[in-house]
């Protein structure tokens, strides 16, 4: 049966799985400390022009988002996120089970803006009991978000100023940064991301690694010791090698940003047939996730010979579907999904 239910159907690439077994006998310190870590941090330094940046790796998305804003945020601290951002929606709780309540705010098309967060800075700041309250202590958005839509440059730079004007670090997730960075719409650069960002991560579990989040803290603002409060929430491995070997192969002769172009020009070429075969979009998405309006009928019809997202109910009769492709997709499949439809 074809797949296009996520963008992690697959293992790894297969340099990464070539470089691990090429190193597999070397032997090498623990937790992060050794040289093919060390490598892999000198590379996404160099590739973001942040040499004052500093590097963790960690194994996954909702685990990242966790750790970053349990140990950034104080006891009393929350953080602002879209309506509909993961750590919001999809993490089951995770950031509040760590202490810290996800703010909400509204979003279009998943995307918050400057305006909504400083207007609920000062909202918070002019209620007269706001100490017996929430603070707002971070503000959390994704890119590419959950809809697979973009930040411009402009946007992340004017969230950026509203941050640093409220003393509040801006936290990317990029799970899927290199869908974003290679989208044909996108006018940032993964430098723009280190300039404007205060923490970001750069996703590998979804794009080429068999597991592997990239966290960047780009202003010297690694919170104090780390390596201890990323040991409380039992996410250390013992064979940090395991994570930095990917990295290190993902950031070699730019393999993250060739691999991640690959799924989309395979989503341009899948939106491209949906949409000869007059099928509506719901959100028109320049990245890998591809959202469209399929009927009740149709999608059972479908779901006989492919696997895909049924995102959320449209109306009575319709309903909207996700469809993925990833750095593994491959264009047979790809014409195979069009045939079906």
């Amino acid at each position: 049966m074809l797949s296009f239910e996520n963008d992690y159907l697959e293992g790894a690439h297969e340099k990464v799985l070539q470089r691990l077994i090429e190193t597999n006998r070397i032997q090498a310190p623990g937790y992060g400390f050794d040289q093919f870590t060390d490598q892999a941090m000198q590379q996404i330094k160099h590739k973001i022009k942040c040499p004052d940046a500093t590097i963790r790796f960690l194994v996954g998305g909702t685990q990242t988002n966790q750790i970053v804003i349990n140990s950034m945020l104080e006891s009393y601290e929350g953080v602002i996120s879209a309506e509909t951002g993961h750590v919001a929606v999809h993490e089951g709780g995770a950031i509040e089970y760590s202490g810290h309540k996800v703010l909400t705010i509204s979003s279009s098309e998943g995307k918050i803006n400057a305006k909504g967060v400083e207007d609920y800075i000062e909202t918070f700041n002019s209620d007269f009991k706001r100490d017996h309250m929430v603070f707002p202590g971070m503000v959390y958005i994704s890119h590419p978000t959950e809809y697979g839509t973009l930040y411009s440059k402009s946007e992340l730079e004017a969230l950026s100023n509203v941050c640093r004007k409220h003393k509040l670090p801006l936290f990317m997730d990029g799970a899927r940064l290199g869908y974003g960075l290679m989208s044909d719409h996108s006018d940032m650069t993964i430098e723009d991301v280190a300039n404007y960002c205060d923490i970001f991560y750069i996703g590998g579990t979804k794009i080429g690694a068999l597991c592997g989040e990239a966290i960047v803290f780009t202003k010297q603002n690694e919170p104090k010791h780390f390596t201890t409060r990323i040991k409380h929430h039992g996410a250390l491995l013992a064979k940090g090698r395991l994570t930095g070997i990917q990295f290190l192969e993902l950031f070699t002769d730019d393999l993250y940003f060739k691999i991640s172009r690959h799924a989309i020009e395979m989503a341009n070429k899948m939106k491209e047939g949906f949409l000869k075969k007059g099928y509506q979009l719901y959100f028109d998405s320049p990245t890998n996730q591809q959202f469209f309006i399929l009927s009740n009928d149709k999608i059972k019809e479908l779901k006989q010979k492919v696997k895909f997202a049924v995102w959320e109910k449209y109306d009575d009769q319709h309903r909207v579907v996700r469809f993925a492709t990833s750095w593994a997709t491959t264009e047979e499949n790809v014409n195979q999904l069009l045939e079906l439809i």
